[in-house]
C-alpha cells in the first residue's frame, strides 16, 4: 500500500517537470499491448491527486470569493451612504449661498442648484461671496466628495477582484472534470478485479474493527466522521451522502460547534500545530506541498478521511500520504 503512494509521488513530480506520464506497455504481443498495472495505478494515483489539488484550489478560491462578496457588499453600503452625506453636505452649501444672495439678483446662485460636482465647486469658486461662505463647511463638502470618491474605487476594485476570481473558479472546475474524466476512462478498460485493486487504499480496513476513544468536543467530530464510512467522494461536496476531504472534517467538527472553512490549506491555520507524538482523536492530520488533503486522527496510528472518487470515505494508516502536519481545531 505504501509502495504505490511512493509510486504515486514519483509519477506526480514527473508529471509537474514534463507535463506528461506516459503508460508502460507490454511490447513483447504488440497485437494485445497492455498498459501495465502498476503504470495505470501511478497513473490514475497522479490524475486524483491533481484533481484533488485543483478542487482544494477551487475551495480556497471560494473561501475568498465569500469574503470578497461580503466586503464587497460593505463597501456599497459605505458608498452608497457616503453619497447621501456628499448630498446633504451638498445642500447644505448651496443653501448658504442662496442666503448670502437673498438680497441681491439669485441668478449667480441659481447656477448652482442643477450643476454636477465639478461644475459646483468650479461656480463656487467664480463667486465674489465665497469669502463670506461658511469655510468649515466648503472644506466639508471638499472632505466628503474626496471620501466618496476612495468609497467608489474600493468598491470597483472589489468587483473587478471578484469577477477574477469567478474566472480562475471556473478554470479550476475544468481542471477537476479534466483529470477526473481521464482517471475514469483508464479505471474504465482495466478487468473488475484490477479496477478494485487499485481502488482499495486501504479500504479493506472496516470501520466498525476500529476502536475509537475520545473526549470533549472532539468526540462528536470523531463520531460524526467515522459514521460517514462508506460514503462516496464528490468533488466540492459537504454531505450529507458525499464529500470531499476539506468537506468531512469541516462538517464533523460543525458537530462539535467548530466552524471551519471548507479549504484543506485554509484549515491547517486553524487551530494550535500539534506534534506527531502528541496526536489525539479528532485533531486534523494534512498531506502533501502545498497541503491538499486532510484527514482527521482516531488513534492508532490511524486517520479516518474522504480519499478519492474512487475509495470515497474509508480509513487508512497516518502515513499513508506524505504527512506535513496537524493542528487541533476548538
Amino acid at each position: 500500500m505504501l509502495n504505490g503512494r511512493t509510486r504515486f509521488t514519483t509519477a506526480l513530480s514527473a508529471l509537474a517537470l514534463t507535463g506528461t506520464v506516459c503508460l508502460t506497455v507490454n511490447t513483447s504481443s504488440p497485437a494485445s499491448a497492455e498498459p501495465d498495472i502498476d503504470d495505470v495505478r501511478a497513473r490514475v494515483d497522479s490524475l486524483f491527486e491533481e484533481a484533488e489539488h485543483a478542487q482544494e484550489r477551487y475551495n480556497d478560491a471560494k473561501v475568498e470569493l465569500d469574503e470578497l462578496n461580503e466586503e464587497l457588499a460593505s463597501l456599497q453600503s459605505d458608498e452608497v451612504r457616503q453619497g447621501d452625506q456628499v448630498a446633504r453636505v451638498r445642500s447644505d452649501v448651496r443653501d448658504s449661498v442662496i442666503r448670502q444672495f437673498q438680497s441681491q439678483s439669485l441668478s449667480p446662485a441659481a447656477q448652482l442648484i442643477n450643476a454636477d460636482e465639478d461644475a459646483f465647486l468650479n461656480s463656487l469658486s467664480t463667486l465674489t461671496t465665497v469669502s463670506d461662505l461658511q469655510e468649515s463647511l466648503l472644506s466639508d463638502y471638499n472632505d466628503e466628495l474626496k471620501a466618496y470618491a476612495i468609497r467608489r474605487k474600493e468598491t470597483a476594485d472589489r468587483r473587478n477582484q471578484v469577477a477574477d476570481l469567478e474566472e480562475e473558479l471556473k478554470d479550476e472546475k475544468e481542471t477537476v472534470e479534466e483529470k477526473y474524466n481521464e482517471a475514469k476512462d483508464l479505471l474504465g478498460d482495466l478487468e473488475a478485479k484490477e479496477r478494485e485493486a487499485i481502488l482499495s487504499r486501504g479500504g479493506d480496513i472496516r470501520a466498525e474493527d476500529i476502536s475509537v476513544s475520545a473526549s470533549g468536543r472532539a468526540a462528536a467530530a470523531v463520531q460524526y466522521a467515522m459514521a460517514q464510512v462508506g460514503d462516496a467522494y464528490v468533488y466540492g461536496a459537504a454531505g450529507p451522502s458525499a464529500y470531499d476531504c476539506s468537506g468531512l472534517t469541516m462538517m464533523a467538527w460543525a458537530q462539535a460547534g467548530v466552524s471551519l472553512p471548507h479549504s484543506s490549506s485554509a484549515q491547517y491555520g486553524m487551530g494550535p500545530h500539534i506534534a506527531e507524538s502528541a496526536l489525539q482523536p479528532g485533531d486534523l492530520v494534512f498531506y502533501y506541498s502545498p497541503i491538499s488533503h486532510v484527514g482527521m486522527y482516531i488513534g492508532n496510528g490511524m486517520i479516518v478521511h474522504a480519499a478519492n472518487p474512487g475509495a470515497g470515505v474509508l480509513v487508512s494508516p497516518l502515513h499513508y500520504m506524505p504527512y506535513v502536519g496537524a493542528v487541533r481545531p476548538g
